[in-house]
């Protein structure tokens, strides 16, 4: 039977009812220990660990180790559940955008470590309509195409970054291109469901702080279950 890998941020774990009856499995492999929770239908990893005391900061996110345990415990393919900021007034806190590209300029992590491997990056296309279509299916609106920027963090962008990058992108984060490409050279189908959490700093005069990142993730993570069990429902 097919199994949905998910990758996400701690608060889903917390919230979400797909996770009654779910063990706990660490899988150790060639690039490090991940911790995840299975059912019978998804097995889960949270990104930056399940401990709030131990959270794993973007930049040290094993991203290798998380998407190869994902495939090691059988996951078909990949949906990454993405907290973002906006680099549009109007893509606002609240809304949903299903990436159809990413861009990241800064070194991105390999599985490939001695040979000459150049994948060309993209996100899996019947997994992007399937997200939209589970979207549809539970009547949440949802932005079917957009850019998303990654930046290293852990740090929060400069006014000016974000005025450069919103000429190129609609959306900022630190997480769904690494996922992407490691997904890719795993042979993992992978798409992400961004929610918008934020305006990017100065995109808005109201000062930018992590309470209120923190918040708007809060708010949507109930919108992000709903589009998770959507999916479950139509193709598991």
């Amino acid at each position: 039977m097919s199994i949905l890998g998910i990758i996400s941020g701690t608060i889903i774990m917390k919230r979400s009812d797909l996770l009654k009856n779910c063990r706990t499995v660490t899988v150790k492999n060639e690039f490090g220990i991940s911790s995840a929770l299975v059912t019978d239908k998804i097995v889960l990893i949270t990104r930056h660990g399940t401990d709030p005391q131990e959270y794993i900061l973007p930049h040290f996110i094993n991203h290798r180790a998380n998407l190869k345990a994902l495939k090691d415990l059988g996951a078909s393919e990949v949906v990454g559940i993405n907290s973002t900021g906006s680099l549009r007034t109007d893509l606002c806190p609240g809304m949903i955008v299903i990436p159809d590209d990413f861009i990241t300029l800064t070194a991105t992590p390999t599985i490939h470590q001695n040979r000459a491997i150049h994948v060309t990056p993209s996100l899996d296309e019947k997994v992007r309509q399937k997200l939209i279509g589970a979207a549809n299916n539970c009547q949440i609106p949802v932005v079917a195409k957009g850019i998303y920027w990654q930046t290293p963090g852990p740090r929060l962008e400069t006014k000016a970054e974000i005025r450069m990058m919103a000429n190129y992108a609609d959306i900022v984060g630190m997480t769904m291109a690494h996922e992407a490409i490691t997904a890719l050279e795993l042979d993992l189908p992978y798409a992400s469901a961004c929610s918008i959490d934020n305006f990017g700093n100065g995109l808005v005069d109201k000062p930018l702080s992590m309470d209120a990142i923190i918040a708007g993730a809060r708010t949507n993570a109930d919108l992000m279950i709903r589009l998770l069990q959507s999916y479950l429902e139509i193709n598991y």
